[in-house]
């Protein structure tokens, strides 16, 4: 049964960053299960499809008290003990987001896009990932955000999408699984104009779990040689701030060395969607006008270090550490 709530703590909501990183394998990305335009389906029979009930929220959520939640959910005896066997049966919308002019041009100049009036791919992630950080800070989400590694990564363009046009969404997580080193789960952003579905976004994201598998990573002389480079991009602490900046994910861990080296990093690393966002930059003057993006997270990116991007026409591209060859992200393009 659809409902619309109008609380509080809607309206102070918050964003906290999940591009934490790993090395190994990932069972990325599952099959989109409905495709069409949910809102032409009444209540009822969205329930029946899905199983899920649907919550329309007046506006998007605001960084501050989902920030706070998600912190508070990592201190002993204040937090939530977290171990729901499925993902949460409900999906979140909201209607008539309009896109800020300003602030999609410095979100083109942080990420390398041309200065144009369409919407980079990864643009709408950006616009609708408050509303999948509200999802994902319910307590009925499998495991708590912090400490939350994204691994995976599949965008749909099914068409371009001007500057001007308002925007719906709506999230839901499906797929939860067992993985080697937790749980995984899929949460879907589906992105509307118009009551037609024009933008896709599949983030699958690893809770890291006492008592799972543990799975042995690759050794180091199992890796194959990285491909080519076709360019070589210095990627300065700048990145980091920046990208905090445009996205509203300012997780300290991208921005701080303290905040970074709390969660087991010597030094900030870059975003991972900024990492993606990059690499589509790289060949944006060669992408269809409708096409699917996939692509695994692998290692962290430092700030700062040097990254090697390669790619290949069909398209199949690349990050990787310029100096040593580890891999930090494998995309395609289809």
């Amino acid at each position: 049964m659809a409902r619309r709530r109008d609380r509080s703590e809607e309206t102070d909501g918050g964003e906290l960053s999940v591009n934490d990183l790993i090395e190994g394998p990932t069972e990325v990305i599952s099959p989109a299960a409905v495709t069409g335009d949910l809102t032409d389906h009444a209540p009822g029979d969205l329930a029946a499809r899905t199983g899920r009930d649907r919550v329309e929220l007046p506006r998007l959520p605001r960084p501050g008290a989902l920030y706070r939640r998600a912190l508070r959910d990592t201190v002993p005896g204040l937090g939530r003990s977290r171990r729901p066997d499925a993902a949460p049966p409900v999906e979140l919308a909201v209607t008539g987001l309009a896109v800020d002019r300003g602030h999609l041009a410095e979100y083109d100049r942080v990420c390398g896009f041309r200065l144009t009036d369409t919407l980079p791919a990864t643009y709408p992630h950006v616009l609708g990932f408050p509303l999948a950080l509200r999802l994902m800070t319910l307590p009925e989400f499998p495991f708590p955000l912090a400490g939350v590694v994204h691994v995976g990564n599949r965008i749909t363009v099914h068409r371009p999408v001007p500057a001007g046009e308002p925007w719906d969404f709506v999230v839901h997580a499906e797929q939860l699984r067992p993985h080697a080193r937790g749980r995984q789960v899929d949460v879907v952003l589906v992105g509307s104009v118009g009551g037609e579905e024009v933008w896709r976004g599949v983030s699958t994201y690893l809770g890291r779990e006492r008592g799972a598998g543990g799975g042995a990573g690759r050794a180091p002389g199992e890796r194959p040689a990285p491909p080519a480079a076709t360019a070589h991009w210095r990627v300065t602490p700048r990145v980091g701030t920046e990208y905090a900046r445009v996205s509203g994910d300012h997780n300290p861990i991208h921005t701080s060395r303290l905040g970074a080296r709390l969660f087991g990093f010597p030094r900030p690393i870059a975003h991972g969607m900024w990492s993606k966002a990059r690499c589509l930059a790289a060949l944006e003057s060669r992408l269809p006008e409708a096409y699917t993006v996939e692509v695994g997270f692998k290692l962290p990116v430092p700030l700062p270090s040097t990254v090697a991007f390669s790619a290949v026409p069909g398209w199949d591209f690349a990050l990787h550490d310029a100096r040593t060859g580890r891999p930090h992200l494998v995309g395609t393009v289809r």
